[in-house]
C-alpha cells in the first residue's frame, strides 16, 4: 500500500528547497504527496525560526493534530529544520505526540528515522552540534549539504528552480539565529552546482535562483591556491542550454564585490537586480546588530551597484523597533528609504530570538506599538518609493517570464479565454497582463502601461518568443487590474 507523505513549510526559499528534496528523497522510497494533513501516513513541518509568528505557526498546527495522532498512533509526525535545531527539547515538551525532530543538517537521515520511530514507537533526535560543543571543523561535518535529486513537483512553477550553493551563514548579526540553526559556512564545489543547473535545464528548468544566506559570500577553495567566487560560478553556468535566466539572493553589504556587479552587467542571463538588505538606516542600530559596515558604506556600496550595472534593480530588508532604537534612528531609516529608489523593500518588526545576542545584551525596549507604526510607517514610505520607480517604466517594454495565473484569475475563474497572467521581467519587477494560458512558461515582450506599488501592468507585444527557434505570433490585449504579491526573505 502506497505511504502517503504531508510536508508544510514556512520560512524562507532555501526551506522551500529542502522541502523539494525532502519530497523527492521519499518519493523515491515509495511515498505519495498528499495536500491534506489527515490524510498522510507521515507529516513533516518544515519549519524557522527568524520570528516568533513562524514558530507560533508551527505550534498551533501541532496542536490541531494532536487528537488526530491520538486516533491514529501509527501515524509519524515530525519537525523539521531551524526550530528543530534550535529548540528541540522544547518542541517535544510543547507538543509530545511528535516523533520526529530533525534539523537542518541532518534531513538525510529522514528515511531512516521513519523507519526506527515505526520499530521502536520512540521519538527519534537527529541534529547538528551546537558551534560552541566542537571544533569548526566537527560542526561543519555535523551540518550536511543535503543536495538529493530534485523533485520538479515541489518547484514554485516547473520552469524555475532554487539551487543552493552554500549553507549556513558566520556574520552572527546579533539579531539572528542563522548561525546557529545552519551552522558554518561552507560553499559547495562548483562542478556540482554546474551539473545540478544541467540537470534542472534538462528537466524544462529556464530559470534558477542560486541561494546562499549571504550569497556573494561564496569562495570555493582549490587545492592549488585559486578561489572561485560567485562571479566565477555566474560565468561557468551562464552558457548551459535551456537556461535563459540566472538569480541570485540574498546578498550581503560587505562582500557585494566590484567583480561581481560586472558579471550582472555582462553577463546577459543574469538578471539585473539584487537583493541587499541594510536593516537600518542609523550608525548606532548598525553596531548594536553588528552589521559589520556602517550606513555611509551602504550608500557608497549603492552607488557603485548603479554605477556599474545601469538600470540595475535593488531591493532591501529593514528591522523596526530593533533594541534601543530612537525615534531619531528610525527616522534615518526613513531617510535612507526616501532616496535609496529601492524596487521594494521587506520590513519587519523586531522579534527577541533566544540564543541570539540580541536577546542576551539588549533589552527589547520599544514597545509593541511603537513597533506597529513605525513598521506601517516605513512600509507607506516604501510604497511611496515603489510607486514613483514604477511609474518611471511606463512606456517601457520589458521582458517577461510568465510564471502562471494571477491570484485574482485564480480567485475568479473567467472561463475560456484570455486570462489574467503574472510573471517577472529581469529587473525582477511584477508584470501584470491579459494573455493565453499556452504563455505560460514561455519569455514574452510586454508593453508597461500603468503601475501601482506594487505590479507593473501592461499588455503583450506582438513579438517573437525570447529562447525560441520559431516566432510565436501573439495578439495584443487590454491592461489589467494589478495584484500585490511579496516574497518572505531570509533575514540576513
Amino acid at each position: 500500500m502506497t505511504q502517503k507523505l504531508y510536508i508544510e513549510t514556512v520560512g524562507c526559499q532555501m526551506n522551500v528547497l529542502d522541502s523539494e528534496l525532502v519530497v523527492g528523497s521519499l518519493r523515491r522510497q515509495g511515498y505519495e504527496l498528499t495536500h491534506e494533513a489527515t490524510d498522510a501516513d507521515v507529516i513533516f513541518f518544515n519549519t524557522c525560526s527568524v520570528r516568533q509568528h513562524a514558530e507560533d505557526k508551527i505550534y498551533s498546527a501541532l496542536g490541531r493534530l494532536r487528537g488526530h495522532k491520538r486516533r491514529y498512533p501509527e501515524k509519524v509526525i515530525g519537525v523539521l529544520g531551524c526550530m528543530a535545531q534550535k529548540d528541540q527539547d522544547l518542541v517535544l515538551r510543547r507538543a509530545p505526540h511528535v516523533d520526529i525532530v530533525c534539523g537542518t543538517g541532518q534531513l538525510a537521515q529522514l528515511p531512516q528515522l521513519i523507519e526506527e520511530v515505526r520499530r521502536t514507537r520512540k521519538p527519534q533526535l537527529a541534529l547538528s552540534l551546537d558551534r560552541k560543543e566542537a571544533s569548526r571543523v566537527e560542526v561543519e561535518r555535523s551540518f550536511e549539504s543535503y543536495d538529493p535529486m530534485r523533485d520538479p513537483s515541489m518547484r514554485p512553477t516547473p520552469f524555475q528552480a532554487y539551487v543552493r550553493i552554500m549553507i549556513g551563514c558566520d556574520k552572527f548579526c546579533t539579531y539572528c539565529i542563522v548561525p546557529s540553526v545552519r551552522g558554518p559556512e561552507q560553499s559547495r564545489p562548483p562542478e556540482h552546482i554546474a551539473a545540478e543547473v544541467r540537470q534542472l535545464a534538462a528537466e524544462g528548468c529556464k530559470e534558477v535562483t542560486l541561494l546562499g544566506q549571504t550569497v556573494n559570500s561564496y569562495e570555493y577553495a582549490r587545492g592549488d591556491g585559486r578561489r572561485e567566487r560567485l562571479s566565477d560560478l555566474l560565468t561557468r553556468i551562464h552558457d548551459i542550454g535551456g537556461i535563459e535566466r540566472i538569480k541570485f539572493i540574498t546578498n550581503f553589504p560587505r562582500d557585494m564585490g566590484d567583480d561581481l556587479l560586472d558579471a550582472v552587467r555582462e553577463l546577459p542571463k543574469v538578471c539585473s537586480y539584487l537583493h541587499v538588505p541594510a536593516q537600518s538606516g542609523c550608525n548606532d542600530v548598525l553596531k548594536r546588530m553588528k552589521r559589520l559596515y556602517t550606513v555611509e558604506y551602504y550608500r557608497d556600496m549603492l552607488h557603485r551597484c548603479r554605477e556599474r550595472v545601469p538600470g540595475v534593480a535593488i531591493s532591501s530588508d529593514f528591522i523596526v523597533g530593533f533594541c534601543g532604537e530612537k525615534e531619531a534612528s528610525f527616522q534615518k531609516s526613513c531617510d535612507l528609504v526616501n532616496e535609496a529608489n529601492f524596487k521594494n523593500s521587506f520590513i519587519f518588526k523586531y522579534s527577541p530570538r533566544p540564543g541570539t545576542k540580541a536577546d542576551e545584551l539588549f533589552a527589547d525596549d520599544v514597545p509593541e506599538e511603537t513597533k506597529k507604526r513605525r513598521n506601517n510607517d516605513l512600509l507607506a514610505l516604501q510604497n511611496a518609493v515603489s510607486l514613483a520607480d514604477h511609474r518611471r517604466r511606463v512606456g517601457e517594454t520589458v521582458q517577461v517570464l510568465v510564471e502562471g495565473l494571477s491570484k485574482n484569475a485564480l480567485k475568479h475563474d473567467s472561463g475560456s479565454g484570455p486570462k489574467q497572467l503574472t510573471g517577472r521581467a529581469m529587473t525582477d519587477h511584477i508584470v501584470v497582463f491579459d494573455g493565453n494560458e499556452r504563455l505560460i512558461g514561455r519569455t514574452v515582450a510586454v508593453k508597461v502601461e500603468e503601475a501601482t506599488s506594487f505590479t507593473l501592468f501592461g499588455t503583450v507585444q506582438t513579438t517573437e518568443q525570447v529562447g525560441a527557434d520559431e516566432k510565436t505570433e501573439i495578439d495584443c490585449l487590454v491592461p489589467v487590474q494589478a495584484e500585490s504579491s511579496r516574497w518572505s526573505l531570509p533575514l540576513v
